[in-house]
């Protein structure tokens, strides 16, 4: 199998998308990369991420690629759930405190960091829009973590998705109590259930 044959394949197991690691790692040098993109064939979508050309892009699933460390949270994990219709304007990712996150910040990706023992407290894998699975945190972190911090999500984004998650009968008090503990929210947590219970 040629090498431009073997890129191909990888892209179509990956969501249409192909990373510099995932070709160095099986032995195609990167210059088949670059060549592959000037034949018209690839079409790079950020450093390292190359889309093929007849795929639609999935910027969800190529930041995941370029930042496999990262967890969509906050206003993107919202949207992934489908508790917003507002597709998120810059992606957030949350990361470990310790990870030098200069690249992903180039990238336009918004960064939240944790520390390391509540990273992936909550994480799940999450189909995108365009059926791709990424990790991102589940409803109730992600409850939490738009309440976590200086940087509160929009009111207009926030106070519709706890109504809703609130109302739903699917919903898990003592699994929000819980994560809203260990990330030290839970009196913002509970001034919203008192309100919405």
């Amino acid at each position: 199998m040629t090498d431009m044959h073997e890129i191909e394949r990888i892209a179509k197991e990956n969501g249409g998308l192909v990373t510099t690691a995932q070709a160095t790692r099986i032995g195609i040098p990167r210059a088949r990369l670059s060549e592959m993109t000037k034949a018209g064939r690839l079409e790079r979508v950020q450093r390292g991420v190359y889309c093929l050309s007849d795929e639609m892009e999935d910027e969800f699933l190529a930041a995941q690629l370029r930042f496999p460390r990262g967890v969509f949270s906050d206003e993107t994990a919202l949207y992934l759930h489908g508790y917003t219709d507002r597709t998120p304007f810059q992606l957030t990712m949350t990361f470990p405190r310790s990870y030098k996150a200069t690249s992903v910040r180039e990238a336009g990706i918004r960064v939240r960091t944790c520390a390391d023992e509540v990273l992936e407290l909550g994480a799940e894998n999450l189909a995108t829009p365009y059926g791709n699975e990424v990790r991102s945190y589940n409803l109730e972190r992600t409850l939490c973590d738009i309440l976590r911090g200086q940087a509160v999500a929009d009111v207009q984004v926030v106070n519709p998705a706890m109504k809703r998650y609130f109302r739903s009968p699917d919903r898990d008090i003592q699994k929000v109590l819980d994560y809203a503990r260990a990330l030290n929210v839970e009196r913002k947590v509970r001034t919203y259930m008192e309100v919405l219970l």
